[in-house]
């Protein structure tokens, strides 16, 4: 079994989805009780791709979330640097690019928008991922980060936090082809900022007019702002 530390060592969290590619989606839709489909379709409307624009998802693991933002007829490229996770979404026919969030090969201002769900936590440096994201967008053009986050709700975190160290490996343990990575996954999320916090760190790398909304309590949120 495989999973990374919360250093973050970018060929272990690699290795580690790689791993867990085979069943990972329908892992995901199991320990979120199917509100992973929410989430995706609450991150395309908020993005509000069109049709004729040019849309980055980056850490697209099997392209899912990909192929929902292409529902607005945008294109979409679906950008990961797990070769295990972008082989396991080949059925997809979805443009598919191995990257790395901190060095994208990507011209400046190439998209329209850009997006990154449940990945940029697992990046070893978020700032220069976010200013890399900034890089390859044009001016004026948006971005989502979904991710998770804080409940809002005291009673319901302190659920939520037994859940993710104790249930959340156990359903792994049953499902998942790899369920130590869920371990880190746990672990990653009780050890992100909250969305206040995150709402900086984005002002911080260059971006404007950020805000966000909360999902499911504030299980997971979903930050939006725009390039100057």
């Amino acid at each position: 079994m495989s999973r990374a530390g919360l250093d973050k060592d970018p060929r272990a969290v690699a290795r580690m989805f790689d791993r867990v590619a085979a069943r990972y989606d329908v892992t995901n839709t199991l320990i979120s009780a199917g509100q992973d489909r929410r989430w995706r379709r609450a991150t395309r409307t908020l993005l509000a791709p069109r049709a004729g624009e040019r849309v980055l998802d980056v850490a697209a693991g099997t392209g899912v979330s990909t192929a929902e933002l292409a529902r607005s007829g945008a294109f979409c490229v679906a950008a990961d640097f797990s070769l295990g996770m972008l082989r396991a979404g080949a059925r997809r026919r979805l443009p598919r690019v191995a990257a790395d969030a901190l060095r994208l090969p990507f011209p400046d201002a190439s998209f329209d928008a850009v997006t990154i769900s449940f990945g940029l936590r697992n990046v070893v440096d978020p700032d220069r991922a976010l200013r890399e994201l900034a890089r390859v967008t044009r001016p004026g053009g948006r971005l989502v980060v979904c991710e998770f986050a804080a409940p809002t709700w005291r009673p319901f975190r302190v659920i939520y936090r037994r859940y993710l160290m104790r249930a959340l490996p156990a359903v792994a343990a049953r499902v998942s082809s790899n369920p130590q990575a869920y371990r880190y996954l746990a672990e990653s999320i009780t050890a992100w900022p909250e969305q206040r916090q995150l709402a900086a760190r984005i002002a911080d790398a260059g971006w404007a007019s950020v805000t966000w909304r909360d999902l499911t309590g504030g299980i997971v949120a979903l930050h939006h702002a725009i390039r100057p």
